[in-house]
């Protein structure tokens, strides 16, 4: 059998409800939402599992919202002996990659992304930056417009490089309007994006600033598993060396289809993607139609992907 990969999803995922029936059917996951809760001194469950909508697509909700439901799937996961030879988040699911290797522990990794959300919040007042998908244009042409419309001078940056012919970018409004329609003159598809700030772009820095000491406050210790890091798209194991390439995640692009591709020369044939919804999936299809994905977030996807890789049924 080829290696396995944990995979982790990043915003966009949420959904009100996501983790509720593992919660309330597994004592392993509600001891995850019990420690969440008692970290942030929130009753983040309460936004996780009954909304309102509205209050947990705040990013400063969303972030520890999506680590936690995926830590607690990861957590029952793990109960059947399945352990990865690689992980990897998307953005902010890099930080329950990071607790999958055992870099990080849940409790100083809820508290970080939440001061992420929040900074990230802060960083640019409401309305000023913005994000949109741009389909079925190549990296180079792209990154070719969006520097012309930076130096003309409204920031905008490729921010989010998902699959082939799908690559989100990310600055101001003007910038992002600007890049977006000279895409479309050429024949691309331009969709905004409902995000609350551009992410992954150069606006982030001063966020990322006021990140490192966040990060200096926790320990990151040596990862036991190899983590494919957003910012290279190369596995890293150093404590050192993950904490720097978590500050330069803020405004640097998300490289995730060079991370499945680096997935696939390491050896792994079977990507699992835990937490909520089937976004990596979806992408992971786009770089490869082969590849052997499995998405668990709920116990009947859990159960299929234990009978699957061990042959053993569970009473889901």
């Amino acid at each position: 059998m080829g290696k396995i990969a944990f995979l982790f999803p990043g915003q966009g995922s949420q959904f009100v409800g996501m983790g509720k029936q593992l919660a309330d059917q597994e004592t392993l996951a509600k001891e995850v939402f019990a420690k969440a809760d008692e970290k942030l001194k929130l009753d983040l469950s309460t936004i996780i599992f009954e909304g309102p909508e509205e209050v947990l697509k705040k990013t400063e909700y969303t972030q520890p919202a999506l680590l936690t439901v995926s830590t607690a799937v990861l957590e029952v996961f793990k109960k059947y002996g399945i352990t990865p030879d690689f992980t990897a988040g998307h953005s902010l699911g890099e930080y329950s990659a990071l607790v999958a290797a055992e870099s990080i522990s849940f409790e100083d990794a809820v508290f970080a992304v939440r001061n992420r959300g929040l900074l990230m919040e802060e960083a640019v007042p409401s309305g000023v930056g913005t994000m949109a998908a741009i389909l079925g244009m190549d990296q180079e042409h792209l990154e070719t417009i969006t520097g012309e419309v930076t130096e003309a001078g409204n920031s905008v940056q490729v921010a989010n490089l998902n699959c082939p012919g799908q690559i989100v970018i990310s600055g101001t409004v003007k910038g992002v309007e600007e890049a977006g329609s000279r895409a479309k003159e050429e024949g691309a598809k331009v969709i905004p994006l409902q995000v609350s700030g551009p992410f992954h772009s150069s606006l982030m820095k001063p966020a990322a600033e006021k990140f490192t000491e966040v990060l200096s406050a926790i320990e990151i210790k040596d990862a036991k598993t190899p983590v494919i890091a957003n910012v290279t798209a190369k596995p890293v194991t150093s404590g050192n060396e993950i904490q720097e390439k978590l500050i330069e995640q803020l405004y640097s692009p998300v490289r995730w289809e060079e991370t499945v591709r680096e997935l696939m020369d390491q050896g792994v044939d079977t990507f699992i993607e835990i937490g909520p919804g089937k976004v990596l999936c979806g992408l992971i299809k786009k770089v490869n139609r082969r590849a052997n994905c499995m998405a668990i977030g709920d116990m009947d996807s859990l159960a299929a992907a234990v009978e699957k890789l061990k042959g053993e049924s569970i009473d889901a």
